[in-house]
């Protein structure tokens, strides 16, 4: 079992027991909903790719995820978000195609963890510090790796490596799953940490005991 599967699991595992319902709450997923959508991910990896010419697409590696994220986008409550969310990801796909391109070596085995991990981390560390919110970190870590993978292809194509893209497949599945939970994660605990510093510093309120007058007994 690769770790974005294993990944899935564990967060079905947390909605199940609703561990994850303020975070779902806030992504406008019911526990029901947020089950379904981790089945159709973790099972769509194992269905056939859906090809397009010199591009395959993955159900639940891509196709999945990116709707979820286009249904985040459109439940967003402003266009702000929806624009902020959007130019992260941008911004998130070219950290990580940059990172992959120019940073680490050649030889995968020269890292003490798989390349397509530490993308994934990557884009998760920097989806976290652009979205803002728990939505817009998701679309940032999910929508980030999938057009660093684009871009993958694409210059693979221009240098003339004729190369299938395989958009959301077995590695990629994997980044894309650790950045949309890492992000959203990081998002969950630092905004739990402030607000509960922003309340511990908070003077306590003090309201006067009201004691009704009972009439006595004549």
């Amino acid at each position: 079992m690769s770790i974005g599967m294993v990944l899935l699991t564990i967060a079905a595992i947390l909605v199940f027991f609703g561990v994850a319902q303020r975070v779902l709450d806030r992504m406008y997923l019911t526990d029901r909903a947020a089950l379904i959508l981790i089945a159709l991910m973790f099972f769509g990896t194992l269905i056939p790719n859906l090809s397009f010419g010199g591009v395959e697409v993955s159900i639940g590696g891509a196709l999945i995820p990116l709707g979820v994220c286009v249904y985040l986008l459109v439940r967003a409550g402003t266009n702000k978000e929806r624009i902020r969310a959007l130019v992260g990801s941008v911004i998130t796909a070219a950290a990580v195609y940059l990172v992959s391109a120019f940073l680490l070596p050649d030889e995968p085995e020269q890292l003490p963890i798989d390349p397509m991990y530490l993308n994934g981390i990557i884009a998760g560390l920097i989806a976290y510090a652009l979205g803002r919110s728990r939505r817009g970190a998701f679309i940032c870590g999910i929508l980030g790796v999938l057009l660093a993978d684009i871009a993958v292809g694409v210059m693979n194509r221009l240098n003339g490596i004729q190369q299938t893209l395989v958009l959301g497949g077995a590695g990629v599945f994997d980044a894309t799953m650790i950045s949309g939970l890492l992000a959203v994660l990081l998002t969950e605990l630092v905004g739990e940490i402030v607000e509960r510093v922003t309340r511990g510093n908070r003077a306590p309120v003090h309201r006067p005991i009201h004691q009704p007058i009972r009439n006595k007994e004549k």
